[in-house]
């Protein structure tokens, strides 16, 4: 287990440095010149120039990356330029250090700016994901279970029509509904307090579980029409036990195998790509973010928010090849 876990952890530090060292490289290679952004449209060519220099951009390509790299883990004291130590951009973890720079725009350290922003998109996420495999495996359950009935023909529809449904439709419907019709939620936006903010949670989160429940329902009702057939379901019924039983104890938990493997790939992805949803409800998560940042040029951002994507998806990974073992001892 522990050689597993190391191969592992070694595959997933390899996937993120492959994926950081791409995006560094896109975003380099785009035709926008980050200092002009900065400086504004008026500027004269000389501020330009000074804010190039001042931002490292002057430099060849392979500079910057091998200089990005040297900032961002490091261990011991900060290696960071002086001007940068003095506006704190290293997070620290113990005796590591982070450090992903400042932001062009903003002008802050952007290991703050995603410290405020991560947790918004990771509860989005998780909430999404939840309501997802919740009303996915019910509806998939009973649609299994009462084959070819008024149920199997509702769930099957139904998913049809969740799957085929824009991300967005399915948003500015729900914020009609629940916003402008009822007037029970609140139409964007994420609130001042704590009960604003679960208001606010709803409507983002019930646009992603939407979307995703319709898939869990297939995917739950083949896996469940698969394992109900199996020898071990029959033996299990020719011993006198309840259809419940036979559904919910050995039939369900066989069935919960690629369910544990979409669940946790969705969590990750997600994180990394609820940008529409965001959009649509102004919830000030990573996807905003990000957008935004492509939008100006922000490098710094950018590499941070391909960052926190890509470890999320690859954790995310590594927790499902884990959880294999506990729900199935043949892989143990």
């Amino acid at each position: 287990m522990i050689r597993k876990l190391a191969r592992r952890l070694l595959w997933a530090v390899f996937v993120v440095w492959a994926t950081v060292s791409l995006a560094f490289l896109v975003n380099n290679a785009l035709p926008t010149d980050p200092a002009r952004m900065v400086a504004g449209p008026q500027a004269r060519p000389q501020d330009v120039e000074r804010i190039r220099k001042d931002l490292g951009l002057d430099r060849p390509v392979y500079v910057q990356y091998a200089r990005f790299f040297q900032r961002l883990v490091h261990t011991g004291p900060s290696n960071v330029e002086p001007s940068d130590k003095a506006h704190g951009t290293c997070a620290t973890f113990g005796p590591i250090h982070v450090d992903l720079g400042r932001s062009y725009q903003q002008r802050r350290p952007v290991v703050t700016i995603l410290a405020e922003r991560f947790p918004r998109t990771a509860l989005l996420a998780v909430t999404a994901a939840c309501l997802q495999a919740l009303f996915g495996a019910i509806a998939g359950t009973l649609a299994a279970s009462r084959k070819r009935t008024l149920v199997d023909h509702l769930a099957v529809t139904g998913s049809l029509v969740g799957v085929s449904a824009p991300t967005f439709v399915i948003g500015l419907f729900l914020q009609w509904l629940f916003a402008y019709r009822l007037r029970l939620l609140p139409l964007d936006g994420y609130g001042d307090t704590f009960a604003s903010h679960a208001a606010s949670l709803v409507l983002p989160a019930m646009t992603l579980g939407v979307f995703g429940a319709a898939y869990y329902t297939r995917l739950v009702r083949d896996e469940m029409l698969r394992e109900l057939n199996q020898d071990y379901v029959r033996t299990a019924r020719a011993k006198g036990l309840s259809e419940g039983g036979v559904v919910l104890r050995h039939a369900f938990r066989n069935a919960l195998m690629p369910i544990v493997t979409v669940l946790g790939l969705e969590i990750g992805a997600l994180i990394g790509g609820a940008i529409v949803t965001e959009a649509i409800f102004r919830w000030p998560g990573l996807g905003s973010l990000s957008v935004n940042a492509m939008l100006d040029r922000d490098g710094p951002i950018i590499m941070g928010c391909v960052i926190v994507t890509s470890l999320a998806v690859v954790l995310m990974t590594i927790v499902v090849d884990f959880a294999y073992g506990l729900l199935d001892p043949r892989v143990r």
